[in-house]
């Protein structure tokens, strides 16, 4: 990616060295748990010992719709720097990476060389296509470690660690941002499996505020234009005179090219608002498209984390600064690349947290399990996977963190609207 920020950051310390209750969804994963007496102990190599503690980050690069290119190409500069400062623990870490190719035979093949190579987890990764890259990990009981959360499977499975509360929060959050400042609401989103879930989610928020549902309209994911989707979501979001609507672009990267078409269209309507997601829209993206002056200017957005020019990410971008400054991949802005730094974290304190001991899925997953805290600088709360640290929202059992910030588009800029975090926990325990 492009148009990165860069700032003046002091070096980040170098590493230092130093029951879950789950039911498993099926005989494999327990098989992989006790692992002996199964055949294969999943593992053994490929971090065990005083050898290189070996991961795989994937993510969709040169496709046609969402790209992650960032995701991959910092976990490569976040290896480099932990080998320059000693490794973790004394042991070098080695990254492979993926391309899933936005595709579901392609993203089970990732999961299947991931086994082959055997990798001690998959960390810091993005794709669409969790049933089909989920089996083959559960088969090889490899952790998946901070996955984008843009599916729910990653929020059921047994061996899904996730480090944000994924689309669903996001949604639940925007609901309620928008159930507070709107008119009629008008979401534009994939028309994808995964698509199909944003609808219930942005509605469970807009609920918890006495809203009304949100108009569903679906548009394809890789669409040139969206002169159609445009007017139908305006034409809702003007229904009720006296009021400003507001129009939902949930689009990942084709999020641009939509507003693209609303920028024409909308000047034959009345003024409404935009809302969105952070995943969807970046600092930039607002930068590309003018700013201040452009399309995004007065959008309400959730996301994850504090924003991107929040001093909490200073050691990220001073590990951006020492191994890949020239690397316009890296956007420390986008949300994917801050989803890996986080879940590159999380790895690094369980390695710690092993000592000299194996490095294996198995331990790995031992440690999760059992409690391990751990603490993000203020980017998330205190992540913990023991299953009584898990929240109550049914439908996402996995899901451990349900904070989201409250953002808003000002003079150009993402800023943060409401100070501090919003557990949207309970609104998705009542998720409509």
């Amino acid at each position: 990616m492009t148009g990165r920020r860069r700032t003046r950051t002091t070096s980040p310390t170098p590493p230092r060295p130093r029951k879950a209750k789950l039911l498993y969804a099926s005989a494999l994963i327990a098989c992989a748990s006790v692992a002996v007496g199964c055949g294969a102990i999943p593992g053994a190599t490929g971090g065990s010992g005083d050898g290189p503690v070996k991961v795989m980050t994937w993510a969709p690069e040169k496709t046609n719709a969402t790209n992650k290119p960032g995701m991959p190409a910092l976990a490569k500069a976040y290896a480099r720097w932990v080998n320059a400062h000693g490794g973790i623990n004394g042991r070098r870490l080695e990254v492979l990476t993926c391309n899933d190719h936005n595709d579901s035979v392609a993203a089970a093949h990732c999961a299947e060389r991931a086994a082959d190579e055997k990798v001690v987890a998959v960390v810091g990764s993005y794709s669409q296509h969790s049933r089909a890259f989920l089996a083959p990990l559960e088969s090889a009981g490899i952790p998946y470690i901070g996955g984008f959360g843009v599916t729910d499977d990653e929020f059921s499975s047994p061996v899904s660690y996730p480090v944000n509360g994924g689309q669903g929060v996001l949604l639940a959050g925007l609901g309620e941002q928008l159930g507070k400042n709107c008119g009629p609401v008008s979401l534009i989103r994939p028309d994808t499996i995964a698509g199909d879930e944003l609808p219930v989610l942005l509605n469970s928020g807009l609920k918890a505020q006495g809203h009304a549902q949100a108009a569903d309209q679906r548009a394809a994911e890789d669409a040139t234009e969206y002169s159609r989707p445009t007017r139908l979501a305006l034409q809702h979001a003007t229904s009720e005179p006296g009021v400003q609507g507001c129009v939902v672009p949930a689009l990942g990267d084709r999020t641009n090219t939509f507003m693209d078409s609303f920028r024409r269209d909308s000047a034959d309507y009345r003024k409404v608002h935009t809302g969105t997601v952070i995943g969807s829209i970046d600092q930039s993206q607002i930068d590309a498209t003018g700013g201040r002056s452009g399309p995004y200017e007065g959008s309400y957005v959730t996301g994850w984390y504090p924003t991107a020019n929040d001093s909490r990410w200073n050691p990220m971008r001073a590990v951006i600064k020492e191994q890949a400054f020239g690397d316009n991949r890296i956007d420390p802005a986008d949300a994917g690349v801050q989803t890996t730094w986080i879940a590159y974290t999380v790895l690094r304190k369980v390695i710690e947290s092993l000592g000299a001991g194996e490095v294996s899925p198995l331990t790995i997953r031992r440690e999760l399990d059992d409690g391990l805290k751990v603490t993000t600088g203020g980017l998330t709360p205190t992540l913990s996977w023991r299953f009584d640290a898990q929240t109550a929202a049914a439908d996402f059992p996995r899901l451990v963190n349900a904070d989201v910030t409250f953002q808003v588009i000002r003079d150009g800029r993402l800023t943060s609207q409401r100070g501090g975090f919003v557990n949207m926990a309970k609104t998705l325990s009542v998720k409509s």
